[in-house]
């Protein structure tokens, strides 16, 4: 590589970092901290450039292959296991970590209302938040609302969104903010649907396929009353009474999911129908 290994934990590029785990670093340098081959890999997928990157010798060794499809600019440097683990925020990483450039506080969202769009209300986990943006880029999701809460870009969520939060479009307001841009998308069609633990409606019975922002809760008091009341349908998970409500990120899987079942259920329908299937055949 052209450089000698790096064994000092106190090496500069050490500290440049270990700055990336804190918001101030990551809005100083505008600069994200990717851990581990996945999360790499990932980023390459979406022909991201990171621009540093630190890995053991016997890494690089390994993923030769990977490092092809890395841009000519980017800065590799061979340190030791001990000095990556003092640049990363896990305890047991696996060789590798990388500073990605990225514009904070966030990518700019598009101009037009969401076709299909999660609103996530001060969801204060990170594990919550990365797996809720890992399963709303999977259910087609085409734009993420933060109502404040944790960062979305910050190393936990990163590691379990599984790199979602890079792929997703995603902007992070205040209360304010977001009532603002719900009631414009109102205005322009969107559909707004609130989640609730009683009261409202299965939500099996919703049309999903039409333009729709679903809005989920923090995890302890649930969506705020501001937002129930700007909610033009309120819907629920049925559940037995053994508990007392779901965990935010395991009920957005039935939920946004739906959308994708109706599509499916209404293709299915569509193809019995041009073939000469049952006339009850119905969606469900």
């Amino acid at each position: 590589m052209g450089f000698e290994l790096i064994t000092s934990r106190r090496n500069p590029l050490v500290k440049e970092l270990r700055e990336l785990h804190h918001p101030a670093g990551r809005r100083q340098q505008q600069r994200l901290l990717l851990e581990g081959t996945h999360l790499l890999e990932e980023a390459l997928k979406l022909q991201l450039a990171p621009d540093l990157l630190l890995a053991t010798p016997q890494w690089i060794e390994k993923n030769a292959h990977l490092l092809r499809l890395v841009p000519a600019s980017l800065t590799i440097r061979e340190a030791t296991a001990e000095v990556i683990a003092a640049a990363a925020t896990t305890a047991h990483p696996d060789g590798v970590v990388a500073a990605l450039p990225w514009r904070l506080p966030g990518q700019a969202l598009p101009p037009r209302a969401p076709d299909f769009g999660l609103l996530l209300d001060n969801v204060q986990d990170p594990g919550n938040l990365g797996t809720l943006l890992r399963t709303a880029l999977a259910a087609g999701v085409d734009q993420v609302w933060l109502s404040e809460g944790a960062d979305p870009w910050q190393p936990k969520v990163l590691r379990a969104s599984s790199g979602a939060s890079l792929a997703l479009p995603i902007g992070r307001f205040s209360a304010g903010e977001v009532l603002e841009r719900l009631r414009q998308a109102q205005a322009d069609g969107t559909w707004v649907v609130g989640t609730v633990v009683r009261g409202g409606e299965p939500y099996w019975g919703y049309n999903w396929r039409q333009p729709t922002l679903l809005m989920l809760g923090n995890e302890g008091a649930g969506l705020s009353a501001g937002l129930v009341a700007e909610a033009q349908s309120l819907l629920v998970i049925p559940f037995g009474q053994q508990v007392e409500s779901l965990n935010v990120a395991l009920a957005a899987g039935p939920l946004l999911l739906e959308r994708h079942r109706q599509e499916l259920g209404a293709g299915a329908f569509a193809a019995a129908e041009g073939s000469g299937g049952e006339e009850n055949m119905s969606i469900s």
